[in-house]
């Protein structure tokens, strides 16, 4: 069974994952925004190439550019039973465009969902993730240690610049002043907020929301 759901939280609590793991259990396409930007880029779209002007120049992609991508998703037949939008909405004026979206094709959201964390154990998650340079590896201190090597080719581990901790910080920052509003924003919609805790290992986190989802599905 199909289901309409928006999965949202900060930098780190692993929304990503969990959206794939939830487009799984459901059968319905997890719709990036980041992901429909590139692939319409790559396909060459009408709305691929006003991305590319916005790309090209260093500049955001509008509201209504991306919204335009999510009318095209929500119209094609991959999400026409249902889908789990992945980092859209951020903002109110987003929300609010995406809630014109959903009324204009009689689409019901069957649940928002914010996954939470303690910002320490967020930093702490993106400031010790490292990269091995050679082969792509994704790692984590905790696993191999401060100065190891990559474990699976031997070369050197690197620490990208966009997750030492104070940039870590400034991300959360922005996540707060930006983005969280949306959770009263939602949590005073028809459809709710539901908050799932996001600590512990991505299976205990699966679970919690698929037993959320599970819940919500037998109160309705």
């Amino acid at each position: 069974m199909g289901v309409r759901l928006i999965i949202m939280g900060p930098p780190g609590v692993g929304k990503g994952t969990q959206g794939e793991f939830l487009a799984e259990r459901f059968g319905v396409p997890r719709l990036s925004t980041g992901d429909m930007i590139r692939a319409a880029l790559h396909a060459g779209t009408p709305l691929g190439e006003r991305v590319r002007v916005y790309y090209e120049a260093g500049e955001l992609v509008p509201d209504e550019v991306v919204l335009g991508l999510i009318a095209e998703a929500f119209d094609g037949s991959e999400a026409s039973g249902g889908f789990v939008l992945d980092g859209f909405p951020r903002t109110i004026p987003q929300a609010d465009g995406l809630g014109e979206l959903l009324a204009d094709r009689d689409i019901e959201l069957d649940a928002v969902l914010s996954l939470e964390a303690p910002e320490e154990e967020l930093v702490d998650r993106i400031s010790g993730r490292r990269v091995c340079g050679s082969c792509g590896l994704v790692t984590h201190v905790r696993a191999v240690g401060e100065d190891a090597a990559c474990p699976d080719c031997g070369a050197a581990l690197v620490q990208r610049s966009d997750d030492r901790a104070e940039t870590v910080r400034n991300r959360l920052a922005v996540y707060r002043a930006q983005t969280e509003p949306l959770l009263a924003y939602y949590a005073r919609s028809a459809t709710g907020l539901t908050a799932v805790d996001g600590t512990g290992t991505l299976e205990a986190v699966r679970d919690r929301l698929f037993e959320t989802l599970r819940v919500a599905e037998m109160a309705g």
